[in-house]
């Protein structure tokens, strides 16, 4: 349920409602706008009388969502949420009209090679550095990452460029580790791992949460959900593209999801053509068509030598391959 307030409400109007409801034992989330001020409420609200509050002096309407989906929902929160990444000079905001680029290595694999790689990515306009330091893989002989090394590499290619960083963790046993990560991503095979998402939801660190290979976008909202009703509220999705029965590609990039998740949530909504395609060569014609549909941002797999990778080089950009997307990219940003 979500109460509109009227224009000219006093503080401690507000507040004595407030309190009042969360004496019906609902929590209350706030969301102050430019021009109005919406009171959002979470638990039963089968305790709530709708005629009672709506005939309140200071409420202007009141509206039952139906949807199970309620913090990440655009009607509990009208004005797009901005998500703010790194500290200081190198702080970087996606969302709210906010473009962002996120670019490095599938895996983190030596100091030179992120460095190299941090460096080249930079220079091209990306302003947050990618990195796997653990690594999900369908075969366990498969390289699976340099973990904790791996996060300190990370840290040593932040420190060489200043690029926030972004790295995704697999295990909610993992996370004292992850808290000088600048962005905590969580990859498509865990969207839907919540005894993780509720432990992100008690930080206060932004999270990218990735689309499930084959969830539907409802469910991508209720695994936000997860995350923002433990009180972590900088979550920003990814579109990574969702398995079908077509082969030529390694998924079915669905860029529908990005006009339709933008009119359900105030989330920020980034795209990965990369993991998307499969392929290099068809990163940058859906690099392209993500940014003119309306992403917030993309994220990019680079690599300073894509052959010898160990880990999907077959998808991976060479840093001259990234400057070549990123100035298209960034060039038809200025028509939109």
């Amino acid at each position: 349920m979500i109460a509109v307030l009227k224009q000219g409400v006093t503080e401690a109007q507000k507040q004595n409602l407030i309190n009042w409801l969360k004496s019906l034992n609902l929590g209350v989330h706030v969301s102050e706008g430019e021009y109005q001020t919406v009171l959002g409420l979470i638990g039963d609200t089968s305790k709530v009388d709708i005629d009672l509050l709506s005939g309140l002096d200071i409420i202007d309407n009141v509206t039952r969502i139906s949807e199970p989906f309620k913090c990440a929902n655009r009607r509990f929160h009208p004005q797009d949420t901005v998500v703010e990444i790194g500290s200081g000079d190198n702080k970087v905001k996606i969302g709210g009209g906010n473009f962002a680029i996120i670019a490095g290595p599938c895996s983190v694999e030596s100091e030179s090679q992120i460095i190299e790689v941090a460096k080249a990515v930079k220079a091209s306009g990306a302003t947050l550095l990618r990195g796997g330091a653990f690594k999900p893989r369908t075969s366990p002989y498969d390289f699976q990452g340099l973990h904790g090394e791996g996060l300190e590499l990370l840290r040593k290619a932040r420190e060489a460029t200043g690029l926030p960083i972004v790295t995704e963790i697999m295990s909610a046993a993992h996370l004292d580790m992850f808290m000088d990560v600048d962005l905590i991503q969580v990859g498509a095979r865990n969207m839907q791992n919540f005894e993780l998402l509720k432990e992100l939801g008690k930080i206060n660190k932004p999270i990218l949460l990735k689309r499930g290979l084959a969830n539907t976008l409802k469910e991508l909202l209720m695994s936000a959900e997860y995350i923002m009703s433990e009180g972590n509220e900088n979550v920003i999705l990814c579109e990574r593209g969702i398995r079908s029965f077509d082969t030529y590609t390694r998924n079915v990039l669905d860029l529908s999801a990005i006009p339709v998740l933008q009119e359900l949530t105030h989330l920020p909504v980034i795209v990965d053509p990369s993991h998307a395609t499969g392929k290099s060569r068809l990163v940058k014609p859906m690099s392209l068509a993500a940014t003119a549909a309306g992403a917030a941002g993309l994220i990019i797999e680079v690599h300073n030598d894509p052959i010898h990778a160990l880990c999907d080089g077959a998808q991976s950009l060479t840093p001259e391959q990234f400057d070549d997307v990123a100035r298209k990219v960034f060039q038809l940003r200025e028509f939109i």
